[in-house]
């Protein structure tokens, strides 16, 4: 799977570069006719109606998308049914997934009242995502994170309405761990908890519940989930990075959504031991080093966390890395002149 200067596989372009560039870049009036960013949100947005599994609500705005993958999940007694499909196949994965949750929270959170009317079709997008990763989730130490064969499925390019390829179901468990699926998991569920707090306090409390209970047992039964499930996630999702940033990613977005104090002496217990400085040239689906670095610094910058300035000299550095006019990017992976 190509990577590029961020680590967004090309594969998917809309679950993972959208979200971040589009939601994260605007604002959204149009800025000049020839760059209308309000339009690009729009579409951006309206993209994940298009990526959306199982039974499908009454407003859905993508009328020529029906109900598909009813049965998800029946194979292992569960009901793994919603979610988005990847990108043009009809695999759900788990890991991109929950990351996507989360930079769709992350955008509502810091952008959504720049969002105009595109704010609440960005809260439903949110809320489709963490809908189903409270079903993952649903069983105790337990996260299902794969819904379908990914060789099965690439083999046949169908729509999902009619797809007869297998639905197979993969997890993590004590035995079987995945601290990066189950990290980024949490962290979804934790910043859809922030998104909800005012709008319905009550699915608020059971997102900030669950992503606790789901953060618990990644940190306790550590491991990668490409060591535990390498047939089926690789070469597709594998965890290059390690589950480190993982764990710290999700401990962030808990002590953001909770603002206990122990998840700010998990940070700080681990930010050496978790390697926070490292590989911060990087953000994506997979390495999470950039995003935890620049979230934390807005705790610095409004002076609610002073102690933890080696984060904001991290982001700075990264965001310094990404302006124009620079000579050489950090990234050894792509220079600009």
């Amino acid at each position: 799977m190509a990577r590029n200067a961020l680590s967004f596989p090309g594969s998917v372009p809309a679950l993972r570069v959208l979200t971040l560039l589009l939601l994260l870049l605007l604002p959204l009036r149009p800025l000049a006719a020839r760059h209308n960013y309000y339009n690009a949100l729009s579409k951006s947005i309206l993209f994940f109606e298009g990526q959306r599994s199982g039974k499908l609500p009454p407003d859905q705005r993508v009328r020529w998308r029906k109900d598909s993958a009813l049965r998800d999940g029946a194979t292992a007694g569960v009901d793994l049914t919603g979610g988005y499909y990847d990108a043009g196949d009809n695999v759900k994965f788990g890991f991109p997934m929950a990351f996507t949750t989360t930079m769709l929270s992350w955008s509502v959170i810091d952008f959504g009242r720049n969002m105009g009317p595109e704010q609440w079709n960005a809260v439903k997008a949110v809320k489709w995502g963490a809908d189903y990763l409270l079903k993952v989730t649903a069983v105790p130490d337990v996260v299902y994170v794969q819904v379908g064969d990914a060789y099965s499925d690439h083999n046949c390019w169908e729509r999902p309405e009619d797809m007869d390829t297998l639905r197979t179901v993969y997890k993590v468990d004590r035995a079987h761990p995945g601290s990066d699926v189950a990290g980024e998991t949490a962290a979804a569920l934790a910043a859809a908890s922030i998104v909800f707090r005012s709008r319905d306090p009550a699915y608020s409390r059971f997102l900030l519940s669950r992503a606790i209970r789901v953060f618990e047992f990644a940190d306790k039964y550590r491991g990668a989930y490409s060591a535990s499930l390498h047939p089926a996630v690789c070469p597709f999702y594998c965890d290059v990075s390690g589950y480190q940033d993982e764990l710290l990613w999700a401990a962030v977005w808990l002590h953001k959504a909770s603002r206990r104090r122990e998840y700010r002496e998990y940070i700080a217990r681990n930010e050496v031991i978790l390697r926070a400085g490292d590989t911060i040239n990087e953000f994506g689906w997979d390495n999470k080093h950039a995003g935890i670095n620049v979230l934390i610094s807005k705790e610095v910058l409004t002076g609610r966390a002073e102690y933890f300035e080696s984060f904001q000299q991290n982001a700075d550095e990264f965001i310094c890395s990404l302006l124009p006019g620079i000579l050489i990017l950090k990234s050894n992976i792509l220079e600009v002149g």
